[in-house]
Order: C-alpha cells, then sequence, then structure tokens
C-alpha cells in the first residue's frame, strides 16, 4: 500500500518529544519529510530525527522558538532551503500552567497566550507563503480536558485551547479558497514527558480521569499520531473545520 503522505514536506512545531515527536516519526514512515522544530530540547530533537532516518525516512531538526516572528521566518526558511517547500503544517508547540485565580498574573497569560495562540498563527501565516497551488494540510493540535472540558484553576490554558478551535474554524473558511484544509485535534489527557513533569502522570487526578472516560485509561501519543496523519493525507480531502476528539470517549 502505497505511503500516505508521499513526496510530502511536514513542519512539525514543537516535535522533539511527546505528541510531536510521536507524529514526525509516523509522518516520516508515511513517506513525507519532515522538520523536526523544537525550541530548547536540541538533543531529543536531534534523537527523533536519528530515529526518523535509522528508519529509512526523511527528518531535519530546526530550532525556533514559534513565539518568536523572527524564529518562525527563519524556521521555514530553513525548511525550504532543505526541501524547497511546506505541504502540512501541526501547530504542535504549546505551553501549559495551572494557577488559581487570584494567583493568575500578566506573565502567566501572556506567556501562554504568546505561544498557544498568536504563536500559531504567525506560524500558520509564514506556512502560507511556502505552500504552493496544490494547497494542503495544517492540523492544529488542541485540548479536550482544558478546551472543552475545563479544570478548576486551568482559566488561562483553556482559553488559549478554546481560542485554537475557534482559529482553527476561522481559518478554515478563509483559506478553503486556497485548497489549504485546518483542522484541530482534541486530545484528552495523554501520557507524555510534560505530564509527568507537571506531576499528574500519576496521583489522585489520572485516576479521577481514567474513570469518567468510558475507555478506562489515559491516552499515548500513539493514539493521537494516526488521526494527523489521516487530517494530513489525501483521505481527509474534504474535510476542513473540524475538530477531531480523541479522549476514549470523556466528553
Amino acid at each position: 500500500m502505497a505511503n500516505k503522505l508521499a513526496n510530502k514536506v511536514a513542519v512539525v512545531t514543537g516535535a522533539s518529544k511527546g505528541i510531536g515527536a510521536a507524529i514526525a516519526k509516523l509522518y516520516a514512515s508515511e513517506g513525507a519529510s519532515v522538520v523536526v522544530n523544537y525550541s530548547s530540547s536540541k538533543t531529543a530533537a536531534e534523537q527523533v530525527v536519528a530515529d526518523i532516518t535509522r528508519a529509512g525516512g526523511k527528518a531535519i531538526a530546526v530550532q525556533a522558538n514559534v513565539a518568536n516572528k523572527a524564529d518562525i521566518e527563519r524556521l521555514f526558511a530553513q525548511t525550504t532551503q532543505a526541501y524547497g517547500k511546506v505541504d502540512i503544517l501541526v501547530n504542535n508547540a504549546g505551553v501549559y500552567e495551572f494557577s488559581p485565580l487570584d494567583e493568575v498574573t500578566e506573565e502567566h497569560f501572556h506567556k501562554q497566550f504568546n505561544l498557544n495562540v498568536l504563536g500559531l498563527i504567525l506560524t500558520t501565516q509564514e506556512a502560507l507563503k511556502h505552500f504552493n497551488e496544490a494547497g494542503g494540510s495544517i492540523v492544529n493540535i488542541s485540548s479536550l480536558v482544558s478546551g472543552t472540558y475545563a479544570l478548576a484553576g486551568g482559566a488561562v490554558y483553556s482559553a488559549t485551547k478554546a481560542a485554537v478551535d475557534a482559529v482553527t474554524r476561522s481559518l478554515s473558511k478563509e483559506l478553503g479558497p486556497r485548497k489549504i484544509r485546518v483542522n484541530a485535534i482534541n486530545p484528552g489527557m495523554v501520557e507524555t514527558e510534560g505530564l509527568h513533569g507537571a506531576g499528574f502522570a500519576e496521583g489522585e487526578f489520572r485516576t479521577q480521569i481514567e474513570n469518567q472516560t468510558p475507555l478506562g485509561r489515559i491516552g499515548q501519543v500513539q493514539d493521537i499520531a494516526p488521526a494527523a496523519v489521516f487530517l494530513a493525507s489525501d483521505d481527509a480531502a474534504w474535510i476542513t473545520g473540524e475538530a477531531l476528539y480523541i479522549a476514549g470517549g470523556l466528553r
């Protein structure tokens, strides 16, 4: 069976670990040339590239903080220098911090909105300069747990992900005439390095989520990546402006 992403070039932001790394690896296995973007985790990003090339795929790692316009421009300049075009953009880079309302600060707000929302918009804006007349696909990684199933103490983060869903719908209408599809994936709780770092991977909170999830477990990155392949592929040629919930039935 032919690779679903053969001859495509994909930029995956925040791809040094977690969901982004899983998407990058699966894209490469489906024939795409992949740009593994990272902000600070150079060693981890290079390991993702090594894993891809060892398996016979094509990938490069490019450092860029996608909350910074100059970095974004450099990311796509290096992408086109390496591969000549862009067909797929996965806006996965993000940050999450939880804080009770009385401890929310301007810094807490802007740190998350600058990356999760403004960074996504600016990255998409720059990517458009490198899509060709054939169009392409943009996949935004949102969140069920925080964007829809909002949690106490997550007002700012939840707001950023609700914004991602709104931006997805708006851009799908704006970019449809250019044959560029824009969709979102809204994962439930997924076991990643970030989840462990935040202290949510074990304990009462995880148990609570699992007990409320019809399929009885939290997700793994391998649960998310195939959907990102589908949305980027021709199998989803008539799908745009949608939010795909992957959360074991939790809603």
